[in-house]
């Protein structure tokens, strides 16, 4: 179980709180208005923003740990592709920073490149690979890191309509396939609907208790109109 309790992000000075807790494979969407904090829980909870209270990972406090020992992977907007290294040295930063892999780790590298459809990129560099594609290589490292919980913050918004589809698709396959939980962030609920089926409502100051998607939804609160 992944609990707040009686958890504050602070950001300057705005603060969001939250109290609930999600079960293990969830996957659940962060919805509600632009400004309303949806990135700041997600940054509170992977470590990069302090939060009074406590957050908890299968009973055993997590809020004082660095981002590294969290149980956390995160896919932030940008994909934040090193431009100088090639895609699967980019890749492999998700096993170790160092990049000095073993020949186990180098497979699987090739194999998570494979999932994400990069067979036989592993050689190019980021420049050399469409949007879609870029997107697909960041996926790859997230999922390398073999975390219990992936966080996306709307990594695929400046994709088209089908392919972001595509990539969301992909997203609850590998979550599926290894078990992981989800929180991702959005601003178009057709997302939500297509892969979490609970959601979180961010708004007025509160990340607010998981409620199944479709039942959001279909009777949005004020926040959501």
């Amino acid at each position: 179980m992944l609990e707040f309790t009686s958890v504050t992000v602070r950001q300057g000075s705005f603060t969001l709180t939250a109290d609930w807790s999600l079960t293990p494979g969830v996957r659940a969407a962060i919805i509600g208005p632009s400004g309303a904090g949806k990135s700041t829980l997600l940054m509170g909870l992977a470590g990069f923003l302090d939060i009074e209270g406590h957050v908890s990972w299968q009973g055993q406090p997590i809020e004082h740990l660095a981002p590294a020992a969290r149980p956390m992977a995160v896919l932030f907007q940008d994909n934040n592709l090193f431009a100088h290294m090639t895609v699967g040295q980019n890749a492999g930063l998700g096993l170790r920073p160092s990049l000095r892999l073993t020949n186990e780790e180098r497979e699987r590298v090739v194999q998570a490149l494979a999932d994400v459809g990069l067979k036989d990129m592993s050689d190019r560099k980021p420049s050399e690979l469409s949007g879609g594609q870029q997107s697909r290589a960041a996926l790859a490292r997230v999922m390398l890191q073999d975390k219990p919980w992936l966080l996306l913050d709307e990594p695929f918004a400046a994709l088209g309509p089908a392919l972001k589809s595509e990539m969301l698709d992909l997203v609850a396959e590998l979550c599926t396939r290894k078990g992981a939980g989800l929180m991702m962030v959005s601003h178009d609920p057709d997302d939500a609907r297509r892969i979490c089926d609970q959601s979180v409502l961010v708004a007025d100051g509160a990340a607010h208790a998981p409620m199944e998607t479709a039942h959001l939804l279909d009777n949005p609160p004020a926040a959501l109109k």
